[in-house]
């Protein structure tokens, strides 16, 4: 009875985790929809680098991914993308929040993303080419520390399997804000991942020095 007990609240906790996933307004494509209309046209129909992007990547130095690493004046780039879901093991404890604390995005117009807020400050919004949705950059990953990849909100697993890994051609629609990035970041130094982007931000903004020390 006991085992049977701890067996039945142990699949009540992961179904509410796993309903405040694709809860808050999110809205998840319906696994009949995928494959049609603006789901395929997000799994399928990416279409490659132009000859222009890729003549400008060459020669540039390169992350630990072998990827261009531009500077801010660049707003057209070959990125690095990969997929997440709030379902997965290490964002359980979050839910369908973000790192600002709002609700992870996912809409026919916008999306939510995640990347390294030193590369890309919280609040920076991109598209990607072939794609008709505005990304925001909302979230953050320790994996993404120190690169320039991407990681596109997905609202499922499946959905982010879908998606996988791809270098695809992005442009920069409107920069992020630096000193919203330290201020937050700031308040989350006892991770390394936190520390390392918030030290890089400084190292670019000398003058963010003094929200660092808060």
């Amino acid at each position: 009875m006991i085992s049977r007990l701890v067996s039945f609240t142990s699949a009540a906790i992961a179904a509410v985790l796993l309903t405040n996933c694709g809860s808050s307004g999110i809205a998840v494509i319906p696994k009949s929809k995928i494959g049609s209309g603006y789901a395929g046209n997000e799994q399928f129909a990416v279409p490659g680098p132009s000859s222009a992007a890729v003549a400008a990547a060459a020669g540039k130095p390169r992350d630990k991914h072998a990827m261009p690493v531009y500077v801010f004046s660049e707003r057209k780039r070959i990125v690095r993308t990969t997929a997440y879901t709030c379902s997965e093991d290490d964002h359980l404890v979050y839910g369908s929040k973000n790192a600002t604390g709002t609700t992870l995005r996912y809409t026919n117009r916008v999306r939510s993303a995640a990347a390294d807020w030193s590369f890309y400050p919280v609040g920076t919004t991109f598209r990607i080419k072939g794609l008709p949705y505005l990304y925001v950059v909302d979230d953050y990953g320790s994996a993404l520390t120190g690169t320039g990849t991407v990681d596109i909100y997905k609202p499922n697993k499946d959905i982010m399997g879908l998606w996988g890994r791809r270098n695809v051609e992005l442009t920069i629609v409107q920069w992020g804000s630096f000193t919203r990035s330290a201020e937050l970041l700031s308040q989350r130094t006892s991770f390394d991942h936190c520390r390392q982007m918030l030290a890089n931000i400084v190292r670019q903004r000398p003058d963010l020095g003094r929200v660092a020390m808060r």
